[in-house]
């Protein structure tokens, strides 16, 4: 009788000892570098596949940040604006006039625009006008057609004046795409446009758009810009003159999110937003660390390594035991697809185990208390 009561106490104790191996809920250890998994030529050592990361004020100083973006107009940009050109197309419409010879000069009238009764740019590239007939001026610059037209008017008109514009551009666009809050296209004129001037004009971004993800489709090549980076840092560089035919996608934010998950207020996926995330708004997000169960020296955040380095991620570990430690936290900024993990103290782990256990101890102790 005394071995039927005495047996399964035995065992429940010895699980309880050994309650560190099972206990559940959410913990990770610095020290990890135990051998994971087996394969057939090698082990597979942890220690040798993640790198741990102390997050400390010595660590934040250490890091090799960027110079400050000076918030200054790029030379380069202002270069290229400055030499800029529009280069007359097929679908063009020009509007050439002729001072002191109105026969040569179509009147726009009271109710015809000057687009409708312009010089149209053939398929071919070539304009007629009269008595020089037709005139190839598809790739040239308003200036230069203005000389050809005064050259071979000059065996007609004496000292002919000149002077031509383009009526209506439709022979160049761009075309915007993604999360902008008018996607379409938008012509090329005589006025440059850039990518900033592009995102205007389409009515911004939506609320749902990646700042960091701005591709630019040309030809064979795919750039990619940040707004971010321009907007908040003065970045130019990510700003550029956009040329023809150049497709512009403004990404959705699903990857640009991090995720809080064990012993916070909230277990949550965040938005990274226009501004980005630091490890301390992260946590604020998530309603904070649990002030019960949470274990304050085990602030994890796991980051996917390179995939040139061979491991398989960098964990940076925060010890905010000391709540001074949090403004290092809002010193440390978090990327794409980071995992805030925040570890359970041990005596919240015991604790689970033994709300676990309980009701079995007590079917134990009412068993043997029938069997005695």
């Amino acid at each position: 009788m005394k071995l039927a009561y005495s047996t399964p106490v035995l065992v429940l104790i010895g699980v309880l000892l050994s309650g560190c191996t099972v206990i559940p809920g959410a913990h990770f250890s610095d020290s990890y570098g135990t051998v994971v998994g087996k394969h057939p030529d090698r082990n597979l050592d942890l220690s040798k596949l993640i790198n741990i990361y102390p997050i400390s004020a010595a660590s934040l100083l250490s890091q090799s940040a960027p110079a400050p973006v000076k918030a200054s107009t790029d030379q380069a940009l202002r270069e290229q604006i400055a030499n800029y050109d529009y280069l007359v197309g097929p679908g063009d419409i020009l509007s050439v006039t002729v001072w002191d010879h109105p026969e040569l000069t179509m009147p726009a009238g009271q109710y015809r625009s000057s687009q409708e009764v312009g010089n149209w740019v053939h398929t071919d590239g070539t304009m007629f006008y009269p008595y020089i007939g037709n005139l190839h001026v598809a790739g040239l610059k308003i200036s230069e057609i203005r000389d050809l037209i005064s050259h071979r008017l000059a065996r007609y008109v004496e000292s002919p004046q000149v002077d031509v514009t383009i009526a209506a551009f439709r022979s160049k666009w761009i075309y915007v795409t993604g999360e902008v809050k008018n996607p379409g296209t938008l012509s090329i004129t005589n006025i440059p446009l850039t990518l900033v001037d592009a995102v205007s004009q389409v009515g911004g971004l939506t609320e749902f758009a990646d700042w960091q993800a701005v591709i630019l489709n040309r030809g064979e090549q795919s750039l990619r810009f940040s707004l971010r980076d321009l907007y908040k840092e003065g970045d130019v560089s990510q700003n550029i003159l956009l040329q023809p035919n150049d497709v512009i996608n403004i990404n959705r934010n699903d990857d640009s999110k991090v995720f809080v998950l064990g012993e916070v207020g909230k277990q949550q996926t965040l938005s990274m937003g226009r501004n980005g995330k630091t490890l301390a708004e992260a946590l604020a997000d998530a309603e904070g660390m649990s002030q019960i169960t949470s274990d304050a020296t085990g602030v994890f955040v796991f980051r996917r390594a390179p995939q040139e380095s061979g491991r398989i991620a960098d964990v940076y570990q925060l010890n905010a035991k000391n709540a001074a430690a949090l403004v290092l936290a809002d010193s440390f900024k978090l990327q794409e697809r980071d995992i805030v993990f925040v570890t359970a103290a041990p005596v919240s782990r015991w604790n689970r185990v033994i709300d676990q256990l309980l009701p079995t101890l007590g079917g134990v102790y009412t068993s043997a208390s029938l069997v005695e």
